[in-house]
This record gives structure tokens, sequence and C-alpha cells, in this order.
């Protein structure tokens, strides 16, 4: 079934799509609360930023485009339709379900991001084969039933590490342990241009091969960054009610993340801290944002308060430095 995502959906708007947003964070068991049947109302409001919390989104209490997709994603059940490969992807949280039996049973289906893409497929048909099934790279019933008679029994260890950690971690410890030649792409939706500028300079000036990506939205960032396969990406964006600074790497609804990036961030913070004051929030966050979600390589997003702007030289240096101190540990036990 085609699902038409509605318009932006606030407080004070009524009518159908209000209902079908209450019935959809309903079944996502973030609306129990809510008794405002097709009026978005506080409680309304309250649940769909309880929502955003729990899938790793923005958390603005407004249901936009972002936000009604994760909706529809977090309605799919492992089996509830046929997966395989499409343009544009299939996403969903069947999809996560059907990546973390993959990745349990050894196969390498790239990140855990419910996106149905090409590893994914390649890692369907690698188990449909050693299954003794037509290898199609479709997940029907057949394949969905294979899975569960070979998955988790009931006092059997937990799960090992998705197998594409476990790849992160090798191709981080086997990089070049300096920032020279190392590529990194910054970017930026706009309005940071400052920041970007200064941010090139100073990695630049450590020999990193700077590239820049302006005026792009998550997923273009992400598709252009993977294009170029650049060693790192580093986002920046502004929000105007923000009075501090948030740092966010890949962290799936279910857990997943990336460990470079949460390393990249961790080191980002207590320098941005110094800078901003002890009157300044500094935090860093798992979150499931497009580009972070989208990048095949350790990725952040540093998104900024407006008072934090006239400090974009100082930050620029920091970037750099931190940039560069995680070439030489780009993990925490490397």
């Amino acid at each position: 079934m085609v699902v038409v995502a509605p318009a932006v959906l606030r407080r004070g708007d009524r009518g159908p799509a209000v209902h079908d947003l209450q019935h959809r964070l309903a079944a996502a068991g973030s609306g129990g609360g809510v008794r405002e049947a097709g009026e978005f109302g506080p409680d309304t409001e309250e649940a769909v930023r309880a929502f955003q919390g729990a899938r790793g989104l923005r958390i603005d209490g407004v249901c936009g485009p972002q936000t009604w997709g994760s909706l529809v994603e977090s309605g799919y059940r492992l089996g509830d339709r046929l997966l395989y490969a499409h343009q544009p992807m299939l996403r969903g949280d069947d999809v996560s379900d059907l990546q973390r039996r993959l990745s349990a049973l050894g196969f390498n289906v790239g990140k855990v991001d419910g996106m149905f893409g090409p590893d994914t497929a390649q890692a369907l048909s690698q188990f449909q084969r050693a299954a003794g099934l037509a290898a199609d790279g479709i997940g029907g019933p057949a394949t969905v039933a294979a899975m569960a008679r070979l998955g988790k029994r009931d006092g059997a260890p937990d799960e090992p590490a998705p197998v594409a950690v476990i790849h992160e971690r090798e191709r981080l410890r086997r990089a070049p342990r300096e920032l020279a030649g190392r590529q990194v792409a910054l970017g930026q939706p706009g309005g940071l241009d400052a920041l970007i500028g200064a941010a090139t300079r100073a990695l630049s000036a450590r020999g990193a091969v700077v590239v820049p990506l302006p005026q792009l939205d998550g997923s273009e960032q992400a598709d252009a960054a993977n294009r170029l396969k650049v060693d790192v990406f580093i986002g920046f964006a502004l929000d105007p009610d923000r009075v501090g600074c948030e740092i966010a790497y890949w962290r799936s609804p279910q857990g997943h993340l990336s460990e470079g990036g949460r390393r990249l961030a961790s080191l980002m913070c207590e320098p941005f801290q110094a800078t901003m004051g002890d009157d300044t929030q500094v935090r860093e966050i798992g979150m499931a944002l497009p580009v972070l979600r989208e990048t095949r390589m350790p990725a952040v997003v540093c998104t900024f308060g407006p008072s934090v702007v006239p400090l974009g030289a100082t930050v620029a240096l920091q970037v750099a430095a931190g940039v560069e101190e995680w070439c030489a540990r780009p993990l925490d036990d490397a």
C-alpha cells in the first residue's frame, strides 16, 4: 500500500490526517494517553515528542516528513510484505528486523539501518543459497520461516555484534593514523557558510582533503559523501531555538550504532564545552537523522544555537583538532 505523507501537522490542526497520526502513534506505543480524537492538542504533541525521542529524531512536537516517514516505517513487521531491491529503497522496521537476523547469522548486510539496499539484497541471497532456498533476494514467507528456524533459541547467548560493526572496527583499525591525506566531507543545509569556510581552512592546514557539501539536505549530503567515498563526514546545522550544542552520531531505534561516529562525537564534546562555557549545554547523542542513517562512513552532525555562531573560528579549530585526534585513535579501544 502506498502511504501519502500529509502536510506538516502541529498543535491546533484537526481532521482525518490528525486522526490517522493519532492511530499510528498509538500503534507505535507512543499515543496511549491521547484523548483528543481528530484534534492535535497537547496530548498529541506530547505523544509526537515521545515518538521522536524513541526514534532518534529531532524532538519538536511537530509531525513533519521525517516523523511521518518514521511512523510509517514503525508499522511494518517482518512478514507483512515482500522485501526486495527496489528504487526508492524499501524502508521499515521489518527491514531492520531482517537485517538484524541476517547479521546475527553472519551475513553482512552493511549498516542495520532499515533500508533494503544492495548489501542487504546480497546478504539475503547468500542466506537463501546457504539455506537451500531459491536465491532470488526476496524476503518472503519461506525465507522468514527459515530464519525463524535458525534464529536465536530461548536461553541462547545474546546475539553477536552486527557484522557491519565488526567491519567498521577493522576498517578503522587499519586506517592511516594521521589526518594528512584523509578525505573529510563538511555538510550543512545553509546558514553556516562562515563556519564551513573556517573549518575547511583549519582542516586543510593539517593536511586533510576537504570536500564541502553546502546547501544540501541530509539525504543529498549522504549520497554525495557515499559516492566520493570520504573517510569521515561532519555535518553542521543551525537551530534558532537551541541554546547550546548537540553532537549526534548514528544510533538506530533498535540500538545499533556507529562506534567510530560515537568516538568522534565524544572527542568534540569537551573542547566545545570549554569554549562555550559551563552555562551552555554541550552533549553527544545517538540519533537516526537521515544523513547519519544513510552515510556509509563514520559521521557526526553538530547542531548549534545562534549564540555559538560568533565562536565559529574557535569551533572550527576544535573540529580540526578533534578529527586529527580521531584519526590517531578512532575507537575507544584502539
